[in-house]
């Protein structure tokens, strides 16, 4: 009897490594994937203040009409978010607060706004107080161009509770302690107990590591006192770090127990037959665990994939022009953003109209009213999903550089419809622009219109046109669509 319950407590032993090593691989999966929602979400910000600093108000200094547009802007992320215009020197031009902006002190932090000006780029802030509302702020700050020059400094200060809600929405469970924790190391987000930790540097077990590398997977104690199996890593956009650990007592709790009721079986002479029966629940268990494991590691795999091209990305085009970089920026982002929709439904497809809205939000931030789309519910596979979301992006982009969307008063209708004529559906989608510039057909086609081109007839087995109208430009995508799985 003594070596079958050494047997089965050395079973026990063998699963709780087994265990342990999937719990330290999940950690450190679960902050490539917070830290890619981060990113994903400071890209949003940034590509819409980018939009901002384009808009003609702000380029004719025309602080009164931009108050609209960034007050627009603002409400997107709810109370306590801030847009601020200053010059080189931290004069404060322009404040979404307050339209008697001579009152106010010049800006705090000044390091960064002569960051942005040296650098020519977008700039992130670590925890700070603020001039104006004395507040611990993050800050995103983009140049605002005039005549290739940097101008001025535009600074949008989210709310610091959306970044407690993407913690609180992405913690895998009540027992995993989650931080982001700016470039020095200092926590602005935290499940939990985030009231006591708020703006204090990491542990010191987790805080002697932080710059030794971007990632590692190491034992620490929280703030709380709490030893933690850990993992953190470090975003190369913004320097900011997402930290997680599970703490280690519900680690080597199971272990515990699984040798309790293996010794007590043991005694019993159906050992082997129990222990088998042991072995195939947790088989079955885990068999069920599969699916949503695997479906975790493709998120994983394309996270991991578009993390990499833009790396290549800003090696590639770190002597390209500006305009270049935006354009490869912005086919990048709007392939990204058909992953996130396509993660959040499982990959088990996408609706058409979310699509679409997730490809358009970046040209609705100064009038929403602007694009106006109309048609039925249209379930799309992956594949359709991802080519028509990098279709929809290079309209509006050439839309908002020549065509409808480049001045005040252009408009675009979007509309769809399911064709049912033939044996298999097809999808008719027509995007039409009026009150736009003057429209003249290009003489020679950019890369653009042969993507949407080559992608509508080689990837989608449509055909895309592109008719230049006196009133504005008419683009037709059809194509068959396939079985949303």
């Amino acid at each position: 009897m003594l070596p079958l319950i050494v047997f089965a407590v050395g079973i026990a032993i063998y699963n709780y490594k087994q265990d342990r090593n999937d719990a330290t691989r999940r950690v450190l999966e679960n902050v490539r994937s917070m830290r890619l929602v981060l990113d994903s979400e400071v890209q949003r910000m940034t590509g819409g203040l980018q939009v901002l600093a384009l808009t003609n108000s702000l380029r004719d200094d025309d602080f009164e009409n931009f108050r609209r547009i960034a007050l627009g802007f603002v409400d997107q992320y709810g109370k306590g978010g801030l847009v601020l215009v200053s010059d080189r020197s931290g004069r404060l031009l322009f404040s979404s607060a307050t339209e008697n902006t001579a009152s106010l002190q010049p800006r705090g932090h000044i390091e960064i706004i002569e960051k942005v000006f040296a650098t020519r780029s977008p700039q992130y802030s670590d925890l700070f107080t603020g001039a104006i509302n004395q507040r611990q702020i993050l800050t995103v700050e983009v140049p605002i161009f005039r005549d290739g020059e940097v101008v001025y400094d535009l600074c949008f200060s989210p709310p610091i509770s959306i970044f407690q809600e993407l913690v609180e929405k992405q913690r895998p469970d009540p027992q995993w302690t989650v931080s982001l924790l700016d470039a020095k190391g200092t926590v602005f987000a935290r499940v939990p107990n985030l009231s006591e930790t708020f703006g204090k540097r990491a542990s010191p077990s987790l805080y002697a590591e932080l710059f030794r590398s971007d990632e590692a997977s190491i034992p620490t104690v929280s703030l709380d006192g709490v030893a933690l199996a850990s993992a953190y890593t470090r975003s190369h956009l913004t320097r900011w770090t997402v930290a997680t650990g599970v703490a280690e007592s519900s680690l080597i709790a199971p272990l515990w127990r699984n040798i309790a009721i293996t010794s007590l079986i043991g005694g019993i002479l159906l050992l082997t037959g129990l222990t088998f029966a042991v072995r195939m629940a947790t088989t079955i268990a885990r068999g069920e665990m599969l699916h949503d494991l695997l479906i975790d590691e493709l998120n994983h795999r394309v996270k991991n994939t578009l993390a990499l091209m833009q790396a290549i990305a800003v090696q590639t085009f770190r002597s390209a022009s500006r305009d270049e970089r935006i354009k490869f920026e912005g086919r990048l982002g709007a392939l990204a953003e058909a992953h996130n929709l396509l993660s959040q439904e499982k990959w088990a497809g996408s609706e058409l109209r979310d699509v679409i809205a997730r490809a358009l939000q970046p040209f609705l931030l100064n009038n929403p009213e602007r694009i106006r789309m109309a048609g039925p519910a249209v379930p799309l596979s992956p594949r359709l999903a991802v080519v028509l979301s990098m279709i929809v992006h290079e309209i509006a982009t050439n839309a908002a550089k020549y065509g409808a969307l480049s001045n005040e008063t252009g408009r675009v209708t979007l509309e769809w419809e399911v064709v049912t004529d033939t044996s298999k559906p097809r999808l008719r989608l027509i995007w039409t622009e009026n009150g736009g510039p003057a429209v003249t057909a290009p003489v020679q086609r950019g890369f653009g219109s042969r993507l949407i081109e080559r992608s509508a007839r080689d990837q989608l087995g449509g055909e895309a046109t592109v008719d230049f109208l006196p009133r504005g430009v008419v683009c037709t995508v059809t194509c068959a669509l396939d079985e949303a799985r």
